[in-house]
């Protein structure tokens, strides 16, 4: 059977890649927001295949992170590796801002983060020369623009990596490819042969985002962008594309000389939403005139490419559908916000999870740089990523609800879009519950004037008298069926819902579905629990 690379990559609620190769294994982390722990790390031999080794950022070296609109926290890293250390710069837009921590081993642990309080702005990366000299880039209001005041732009400066502070003062470096360019951001520096190349996004994460590249035969410039920029994008194909959101790009070249390009897209679902985010793409690089051309011959992202000759096809084993939660939490499970109370436990019963006044439907509160390090800034869930357009999730659910308590399954995305499947106490008897979450709001949570209004719709409902249920949710692109039942095989369809109702577009779907398990006291602190004895999950 002839071998393909398949995209995505790494489907799912995966943005933001940026990889880097060691000898023969290639190492790439994602943005994860609010989510803990945080930046998950994959690794990889052959481009196709990859297993999750960890997380970098976790309660144990340092991680903050609340749980708000979805759209905070973590984004936009960058991993490099130099002289048998690998590094990983970002913001945390939940704490203090750029940071650095540190690896011998990418598997861990990870150092607590050097904070970087003298590099400005946000989308930081890092450089390592062939001369060992080290830089760092990012994006600032720092560009002129054409009436002579200042714009967004990409700077540089030189960086002393042994302490941990700016080396020289930031340069501007490039406005982007096109005058007056909406988010000229997330940077990368690679010297290649003569020049020094600089690879940026730029168009917002949207539909009209795009990577753009620059060459100076200086780090500091000055640069001239490339003919044919934008060198990726999907934008050019319209809003009905398969395939798009396509940008905030990284290369990577191959022990064979041969050079590749990781990137964020997004799927377009039923032709109309974007439900899963933005996922990790791959596409071939070559190079012409000492420019990369992407995704040579089509000049577009294309779902599959020519396997490497040169790398081993290296499959991992399959996951299994079912977790009972006998050995703890896998990576495949996060926290909304970090946990600061033990709410969990896990073991021979499954999973438990006690109800805290926390919901998950909380109200949406702005987003700002100022560093509030709330304790109760998370919520009584385990949630895990959906990663295909057709998939299905499953539990087996002990709870005896009292007062405004509820459990269940629910699937959840930015801004308060979500769907919950649960039970809950109404009129003196436990119902089952099929609830609708979406919010109203005029202005994006980090633009200042901010406010929302969450709106909660009753789909249906009925009584349940066991003291075990099963629930189940069949996601087909965005027809979302759910079922429920004392016995497998059994289940009946309680109502469908459209997922298309919880694809919060204005906020430019930085995050992607989560589908999880979850426990609260809607207001009030409870020490009742909700045991889950399992929670399966599948693609179809």
């Amino acid at each position: 059977m002839e071998h393909k690379l398949h995209n995505p990559i790494i489907p799912g609620f995966y943005p933001d890649p940026s990889i880097c190769r060691v000898g023969e294994d290639f190492y790439l982390v994602c943005s994860s927001f609010e989510l803990c722990p945080g930046i998950p790390l994959f690794h990889s031999r052959d481009l196709q295949h990859w297993e999750q080794l960890c997380y970098v950022m976790t309660p144990e070296n340092g991680f903050h992170v609340e749980k708000n609109t979805g759209n905070g926290g973590v984004m936009a890293p960058t991993i490099r590796y130099h002289d048998g250390t690998f590094y990983l710069i970002n913001c945390n837009f939940g704490d203090r801002g750029n940071f650095i921590v540190t690896a011998k081993d990418p598997a861990g642990p990870w150092s607590e983060p050097h904070w970087l309080d003298d590099v400005p702005g946000i989308d930081a990366s890092i450089f390592f020369d062939a001369d060992g000299a080290c830089y760092i880039m990012g994006t600032a209001q720092n560009w002129p623009n054409e009436t002579g005041g200042l714009r967004q732009g990409i700077w540089a400066a030189k960086y002393d990596i042994e302490n941990f502070r700016l080396a020289s003062e930031p340069v501007a470096l490039w406005g982007g490819a096109m005058a007056g360019v909406a988010s000229p951001e997330s940077p990368h520096i690679y010297h290649i042969g003569k020049y020094y190349y600089l690879l940026i996004a730029e168009g917002g994460t949207e539909q009209y985002h795009a990577a753009t590249v620059a060459r100076s035969e200086s780090v500091f410039g000055p640069y001239e962008g490339c003919k044919a920029n934008p060198v990726l994008t999907m934008r050019h194909m319209g809003q009905k594309a398969a395939i798009q959101n396509a940008g905030h790009a990284d290369l990577v070249d191959l022990p064979d000389g041969s050079w590749y390009a990781v990137f964020l897209a997004s799927r377009l679902i039923g032709g109309e939403s974007k439900n899963l985010g933005r996922e990790t793409f791959l596409v071939p690089v070559r190079w012409e005139l000492d420019w990369p051309l992407f995704t040579p011959d089509t000049g577009k992202v294309e779902w599959d490419y020519a396997f490497p000759a040169s790398l081993p096809w290296s499959p991992l084993p399959p996951k299994p559908v079912r977790d009972d939660f006998r050995a703890g939490l896998g990576l495949d499970w996060s926290f909304w916000g970090r946990p600061y109370e033990r709410f969990w436990e896990t073991g021979e019963d499954g999973l438990s999870l006690r109800c805290l006044k926390q919901a998950l439907a909380d109200p949406l509160l702005p987003m700002t740089l100022e560093v509030s390090h709330a304790e109760d800034a998370f919520v009584s869930c385990l949630a895990r990523r959906r990663l295909q357009p057709n998939c299905r999730f499953a539990c087996k659910l002990r709870f005896a609800p009292k007062g405004q308590e509820s459990a269940g399954i629910a699937v959840f995305q930015a801004m308060n879009h979500q769907i919950h499947f649960q039970l809950a106490r109404k009129d003196g008897q436990t119902v089952l519950q099929l609830l609708l979450f979406t919010a109203d709001y005029e202005l994006p949570p980090y633009i200042p004037g901010f406010s929302s209004v969450t709106n909660r719709q009753l789909l249906a409902e009925r009584p349940w008298t066991g003291e075990e249920i099963l629930l189940e949710m069949e996601l087909k692109e965005n027809e979302y069926s759910f079922r429920y039942g004392a016995e497998e095989g059994q289940l009946k369809e309680l109502a469908r819902a459209d997922g298309a109702a919880i694809n919060p577009e204005k906020v430019g779907c930085m995050v992607g579905e989560m589908l999880g398990l979850f426990a609260t006291g809607n207001g009030a602190d409870s020490e009742n629990r909700a045991l889950f004895a399992w929670a399966e999950y599948e693609d179809r």
